[in-house]
């Protein structure tokens, strides 16, 4: 364990020259302690690592000094070959630059590793998209990750959904793009409006798909400045489950077996279960626990109990109970007319 850190750490001052104990403690997941006696460790193992104080010191290697652990073992070769989508790189139009990366680091690799790699390839496909559905590929998407790569603002006009059912509102703003996200085959753009000053900080959430138009921002001729503290992947998980509770506005009460309770994570949306299964109770004699389950509303929530058939009873809402008891009623009368139908 504390070897494989301290490779990483000696890759990751090689690759960062200038990295402080605070930012390596957080890369490594360790505490800053840690760090300075892991820097001991590589020195007295004869790699010349230094540090230096000030406004611009940190941690360095001697000049002109390089590692020799960049070598790939067979597991790290095998998993490279998976680190890309096959789809998203062609949505991306990096397709060809993929291809020839591959051809290149295959070269690079030894003998030994080269079948390695290529067998994770023929092993594993990663399919974004959800089933019985093929997104279009946005055709602003080409450029609005070039714009992404280059830290480049732009001006994009946008097609907000209207509420209740009302046509859709163009919007026209100046954005940063700091990443993109491919979420179930629908592509999102996360950006900050500058000078955004709400509570979200002017962090904003586009789908690309619904992006009209887009060109460079007018006098914006020069790089944003990235926030380095930026983390894509913590911040789209923290948005996406708030915006996932804004869309739970009623409750209800159900009883479950355990079936029921088994099968549940399958028919709701995820922070609705993680809402529920906090308020459950403990199994009753009969082995059913009764939960308070968020939904978006009683139509979906019947929608979506339903598929639990008897394994859930609704006991509130009483309309909502009430919609499930002419639902049982309709099914009763039309199977019991076609048996009768059936015996004669």
């Amino acid at each position: 364990m504390r070897a494989a850190r301290l490779i990483r750490m000696a890759l990751l001052i090689q690759s960062s020259p200038g990295l402080t104990a605070a930012s390596l403690a957080r890369e490594l997941e360790v505490s800053e302690r840690t760090v300075i006696r892991d820097a001991q460790a590589l020195q007295d193992a004869g790699i010349p690592v230094r540090s230096e104080r000030g406004r611009v010191g940190g941690y360095f290697l001697a000049p002109g000094y390089r590692t020799r652990l960049t070598t790939l073992n067979p597991s790290e070769a095998e998993t490279l070959f998976l680190s890309g989508l096959p789809s998203a790189l062609r949505d991306l139009g990096l397709s060809a630059a993929a291809d020839t990366a591959r051809l290149k680091l295959t070269a690079t690799l030894l003998p030994s590793l080269r079948e390695a790699a290529q067998s994770s390839v023929r092993r594993f496909h990663l399919d974004a998209p959800a089933w019985f559905r093929e997104p279009p590929t946005p055709d602003v998407l080409p450029e609005l990750a070039r714009a992404v790569w280059a830290d480049r603002a732009v001006e994009l006009s946008y097609a907000r959904p209207g509420r209740e059912g009302a046509a859709p509102a163009p919007v026209s703003r100046v954005v940063e793009p700091y990443g993109l996200v491919l979420k179930a085959g629908t592509w999102y753009v996360v950006a900050r409006v500058p000078g955004g000053a709400d509570r979200d900080g002017g962090w904003r959430t586009y789908r690309v798909d619904r992006v009209t138009a887009l060109a460079p921002a007018p006098g914006r001729d020069e790089p944003f400045d990235r926030d380095p503290a930026f983390d894509l992947a913590a911040h789209w998980e923290e948005r996406s489950a708030a915006f996932a509770r804004t869309l739970l506005r009623t409750s209800v009460r159900v009883r479950l077996t355990a079936r029921g309770l088994a099968a549940l994570p399958a028919v709701v949306d995820g922070a609705a279960v993680t809402d529920a299964l906090a308020s459950a109770t403990a199994p009753d004699p009969a082995g059913l626990v009764t939960l308070d389950l968020p939904a978006e509303s009683e139509e979906v929530a019947c929608d979506q109990l339903a598929r639990l058939g008897a394994d859930a009873e609704v006991l509130a809402p009483a309309t909502l109970r009430a919609r499930f008891r002419e639902r049982a009623a309709a099914l009763a009368a039309l199977y019991g007319a076609a048996e009768a139908d059936d015996q004669r």
